[in-house]
């Protein structure tokens, strides 16, 4: 069968030509947008805060940084024409105090670092900036249908992350250059985020849904999500996008498609809210939100999702043929260490 294409190019770059600068580069998703970008011929210059992680290689450069001191080396941005901010904590963490300030202040730190960045440079070589966000910012709900026009938020602490996040995304409008914001669903990969934790039960015949299990979960395949942020860039598009395949299902739909892939039976009971609660904290508010989320925005644009059914795209990840995009990763997360 033929493999289908991602998008439609409108050729307002050579793909050939583009260095992009991006943080959060050596994390699941930014090493799977660095693969994407290599493939398409692109060179890629990343930021991080770990020297031990700067290569210098003809299409993969690094740069150090540190935002939380607002400290950030400017060759990074020489001949960049895009950029893609990943940066911030991973939420999937215990959520103390402390650790909910560190996830607020590590995304707004960056962008800012960033912003005052691009004040002390002719940005007119800049043509694209798509920040990532999160789809935590629309509001808890079993019947609602979100798309990006969506104005009320979710009164949850990852709603206000979300909320704050996208305001300092807001102010590089002022440099002139179009500006994007990719709101994630929940990422799908063996590599790393949240599904390998939710198999690991199943495995061990532990796997059950979390209360109702009616819950909606708006997922996208990593491969998919890396294929949107080069198509925002290479399309040099505006505005807001959910980044989510176009058909979501109910928490108790994605288990029982893991179960039935990893051929392991169901049976226990729905986990209640209340023991997730005692063994994650508020943390455990992830698995019972309900967030049915549309895709048409950047489908209206072209973009055409390889895995829009979670079966098939949870076959892909799982079954064997998944060994030949795990061995192609293998080699940039090598570079990584």
């Amino acid at each position: 069968m033929p493999h289908k294409q991602h998008f439609k190019p409108l050729n307002l770059f050579q793909s050939d030509s583009m260095k992009v600068l991006i943080t959060g580069a050596t994390g699941l998703v930014g090493k799977a947008i660095v693969k994407v970008l290599h493939d398409k011929g692109m060179s890629v210059n990343y930021l991080t805060t770990r020297r031990e992680k700067m290569i210098s290689s003809p299409n993969l450069n690094g740069f150090y940084w540190n935002p939380a001191k607002s400290e950030i080396d400017m060759a990074c941005l020489d001949g960049v024409s895009a950029i893609i901010n990943l940066a911030g904590a991973s939420v999937a963490k215990r959520w103390s105090p402390t650790y909910k300030k560190k996830i607020l202040s590590s995304r707004v730190d960056s962008i800012r670092t960033l912003h005052k960045a691009l004040n002390k440079i002719d940005v007119t070589q800049i043509k694209s900036f798509v920040s990532a966000s999160a789809i935590g910012t629309y509001p808890d709900s079993l019947i609602n249908f979100y798309d990006e026009n969506e104005t009320d938020v979710d009164d949850s602490f990852l709603g206000e992350v979300v909320e704050k996040w996208e305001q300092e995304v807001e102010r590089f409008n002022s440099f002139g250059f179009n500006i994007s914001k990719v709101r994630i669903g929940i990422v799908l990969s063996t590599l790393g985020g949240v599904l390998p934790k939710m198999t690991r039960p199943i495995q061990n015949f532990m796997g059950a849904a979390f209360g109702t299990g009616n819950q909606w979960q708006s997922w996208i395949h990593i491969e998919d999500l890396a294929q949107i942020f080069a198509f925002v860039i290479e399309n040099n598009l505006k505005g807001t996008f959910n980044a989510v395949a176009p058909n979501p299902v109910t928490n108790a739909k994605m288990t029982k498609e893991l179960a039935r892939i990893l051929d392991k039976p169901l049976i226990l009971p729905n986990i209640p809210r209340f023991a997730m609660k005692m063994i994650l904290g508020e943390m455990s508010y992830i698995l019972f939100a309900s967030q049915r989320v549309s895709c048409k925005r950047i489908e209206e644009k072209g973009f055409v999702f390889q895995h829009p059914n979670i079966g098939a795209a949870l076959e892909n990840l799982y079954l064997p043929k998944k060994e030949e995009s795990e061995s192609q990763m293998a080699s940039l997360n090598k570079e990584f260490v």
